[in-house]
């Protein structure tokens, strides 16, 4: 059976959302790296314009850009009508802003992009991948965060967001692992990544950051290793650590964890105020 990392490959198509900056751009350069067509995907025109510029000089083969709002289905609509094939589908829009709970227009800005954002274009795109027969390895990759795993305080639109990508892409995978299992699905949890998103106005990377780069690396590693889950590092917490904070919420109904999942829960005691 074919890695899923053989869907990086010369004159593959990619189609990524946020592709202009961040996480995005990273991926794309990581597609051209492999010499695949890219069809970059943003709001910000003026990126999108630097991103097509940088990106044509690699060895990518034809790049194209498109600036529309992923919260439009009628945009996704009308990309669809220029994409003839499609083999790389990357869903990585996303936004934080914070607003306090009277504000009802910031909860639908971060669930239009961050949630509708995935899944128009899942709405869109999922007949190139339903039934793949084409004996190519295809792949999606949907971003998503590790507030919507493990839920800290501060901005519950977006964690609640992110939580819901979590669920719509682990479906996705079981779907598409019996309907169509030359289509590999990974969730790409990025750690601490310095991005226009998270920098909040620094303009230097923390020490304790990583750069969007080493998120497309690790990407590239473990979609090797046939992981759904790709659950990135950073410099500034332990790995075990890491581990440990996200593994109760990740799905036990998964076959690489079903063993360990029955192991630890039946030698998990609960404390008197948990068996309440």
């Amino acid at each position: 059976m074919a890695s899923p990392i053989s869907v990086f490959r010369k004159g593959a198509n990619a189609l990524i959302t946020g592709g202009a900056s961040g996480v995005g751009l990273a991926v794309a350069k990581l597609c051209a790296s492999h010499g695949m067509n890219l069809i970059l995907v943003d709001n910000n025109t003026s990126k999108l314009d630097e991103a097509k510029s940088m990106l044509s000089s690699t060895k990518a083969g034809n790049v194209d850009t498109h600036s529309m709002d992923v919260a439009s289905l009628s945009d996704w609509n009308k990309l669809k009508s220029h994409v003839e094939s499609l083999d790389f589908l990357h869903l990585n829009a996303g936004i934080g802003p914070k607003g306090d709970w009277t504000n009802n227009e910031v909860f639908h800005q971060i669930m239009d992009v961050n949630l509708f954002g995935v899944i128009n274009g899942i709405n869109t795109f999922f007949p190139f991948f339903e039934t793949n027969t084409s004996g190519t390895q295809k792949a999606i990759i949907v971003t998503g965060s590790k507030q919507g795993i493990t839920n800290p305080p501060g901005n519950p639109a977006y964690n609640a967001s992110k939580s819901a990508v979590k669920t719509i892409t682990e479906h996705l995978s079981f779907d598409l692992a019996k309907s169509s299992p030359k289509t590999s699905v990974h969730l790409l949890v990025p750690g601490w990544t310095f991005t226009g998103l998270t920098a909040g106005g620094a303009k230097e990377k923390p020490d304790g950051a990583w750069a969007p780069e080493q998120v497309a690396d690790y990407l590239y590693k473990k979609m090797g290793e046939g992981k759904f889950y790709v659950i990135c590092p950073d410099n500034d917490v332990q790995f075990e650590e890491d581990r440990k904070r996200m593994m109760w919420t990740m799905s036990r109904w998964r076959d690489e964890y079903k063993e360990e999942a029955a192991k630890t829960m039946g030698q998990m005691k609960l404390g008197a105020k948990q068996a309440e």
